[in-house]
């Protein structure tokens, strides 16, 4: 009854040919980066470049995107190794369930549950709202009391109803879907970036990076943890402006490790999966740098509008049509996300029921959709009726503290399982271990630290319910704990016994 006891890779990865809970293989590497820039590419890319910009970095934005993009990096390397040996759903929780032991695994799997079920939540609003603006350019507002911050939020609980409906239909269907939806996203990206070179005054860029000035701080539980536990004063712009606004864009990447839940689903994992991931981070990164190096070409860092800096660059130069479209790009970019993260709050699910750690029948496969659909279901309603309900902007960095949270546990569990099972094949294999993931893991820990009082307060209450339902429920449950049970790896005498009543071939 440890806390601590493992799964083996081999026994996970066993699992996954059980009749009841096998999943279709279907997906290829492009279908993997696509998925993952349908998730890291949202309204981030609209608005974060230019409070950032504005408030902490200037121009030298571009170089804070490309620090995130190295610390990002780190972790995707971490994802990948893990992602190509152990090619099972739930992501995290699997990875840890085969390194640190079942109560890290619990513990991640809680996170993240966390992670995209208010991710999801908190995306379809903000898609909600960009609905509402593209309506009333296009002359057809929507009623206030069904758009966004209305009684019923009914724009956004309709799109979580279209898109669990097509989840549950079949993964294969809701990437081909993705994929139209990356490829208009993209498109009106790239045309942003070159209609906005036509635009760019390159006295805007200098100085590139601003001299440093003291910046306003926060108090109280709205402080970064960090400041209250040192005292420490934050600065804006100079160096320091460029680390802290790579702590703040940092978080316009997240998403890229929800790929890894797909793993069970991919045709080949060892190969398609880091594939995947590394590719979505560099197609991303490339964007998000152009992207900030136009928007601080064409506005004075000074005069950018933190709240809608695309947009309102163009503006600033009279082509207010471009807000138009970069409001259709904002719709069709958000839709990809809510997509990508009710798939992967399923596939977490689905791995912690198989596993009994979460009532096992979530876990049911749908005889031909090959989709765990009683798990489809559940996620969509418990999504749509948060976004339509419930003003959540105040929990939006819980979404960031759980993701990572999920991010230090992987690059550890890297190293743990480098060591208690060398043997394992990996076709992936992140270079310079344990040094790697171990600076993984402090960036991610500084970056948590850089998340507010009051958000950590928030955290520990989630985790204590956590706690609770695991020693009540999940650890009297967990398949492995249950007596006969037997790991696919461990070496054991099989003997039968005609005279067993039973007919168990394990006595």
């Amino acid at each position: 009854m440890s806390v601590l006891r493992t799964k083996s890779v081999e026994q996970s990865i066993a699992d996954t040919d059980e009749p009841e809970f096998r999943l279709k293989k279907s997906l290829s590497a492009l279908d993997l980066t696509v998925f993952g820039i349908g998730v890291v590419i949202g309204a981030g890319i609209f608005t974060l470049t230019g409070r950032a910009a504005h408030d902490v970095a200037g121009p030298a934005i571009v170089i804070s995107f490309a620090v995130a993009a190295i610390a990002c990096a780190l972790a995707a390397l971490c994802y990948a190794e893990f992602a190509s040996t152990v090619p099972v759903s739930g992501s995290a929780y699997t990875f840890s369930y085969s390194s640190l032991g079942e109560l890290f695994a619990w513990i991640i799997g809680w996170d993240l549950i966390l992670e995209m079920f208010l991710g999801a939540s908190v995306v379809a609003q903000g898609w909600s709202a960009y609905l509402g603006t593209l309506m009333a350019q296009l002359g057809a507002p929507i009623p206030e009391e069904i758009g966004y911050g209305g009684t019923i939020d009914l724009m956004a609980v309709l799109l979580v109803v279209v898109l669990g409906a097509l989840m549950t239909f079949g993964i294969k269907e809701s990437l081909r879907v993705n994929l139209v939806l990356v490829a208009v996203k993209l498109f009106i990206v790239l045309f942003v970036i070159v209609a906005g070179l036509l635009f760019v005054n390159p006295a805007n860029w200098s100085p590139f990076v601003p001299e440093a000035q003291p910046r306003e701080a926060a108090s109280g539980l709205s402080q970064p943890l960090l400041q209250f536990l040192s005292g420490i004063e934050p600065t804006a712009f100079g160096v320091g402006g460029i680390f802290a606004g790579a702590a703040l864009v940092f978080f316009a990447y997240i998403g890229f490790d929800v790929v890894a839940t797909t793993a069970e689903e991919t045709k080949n994992p060892q190969r398609d999966m880091p594939i995947g991931i590394i590719a979505s981070l560099l197609i991303c990164t490339a964007l998000y740098c152009a992207v900030a190096l136009v928007v601080t070409g064409m506005v004075p860092y000074q005069d950018i509008d933190p709240a809608a800096a695309l947009a309102n660059a163009f503006v600033f130069h009279g082509a207010d049509w471009m807000a138009t479209l970069i409001s259709a790009g904002a719709v069709a970019g958000l839709t990809t996300v809510v997509l990508t993260l009710l798939i992967g709050a399923t596939r977490i699910i689905f791995a912690m029921s198989r596993d009994a750690l979460l009532p096992a029948g979530l876990a049911k496969v749908h005889p031909r959709f090959r989709t765990p659909w009683v798990i489809s279901i559940v996620v969509t309603a418990v999504v749509a009726v948060v976004a339509g309900f419930t003003p959540i902007g105040l929990l939006e960095e819980m979404v960031n503290i759980g993701t990572l949270s999920a991010f230090v546990l992987v690059a550890v569990g890297v190293i743990v399982l480098r060591r208690k099972r060398p043997d394992l094949k990996r076709t992936f294999r992140v270079p310079f271990n344990p040094w790697l993931p171990g600076l993984s893991a402090a960036i991610c820990v500084y970056l948590m630290l850089n998340l507010t009082v009051e958000t950590w307060l928030r955290f520990l209450i989630w985790l204590a319910v956590g706690f609770v339902i695991y020693f009540a429920y999940s650890r009297r449950h967990s398949r492995i704990g249950q007596p006969g049970y037997e790991d696919f790896a461990l070496p054991h005498v099989v003997s039968h016994q005609r005279d067993d009543p039973d007919g168990d071939p394990r006595l």
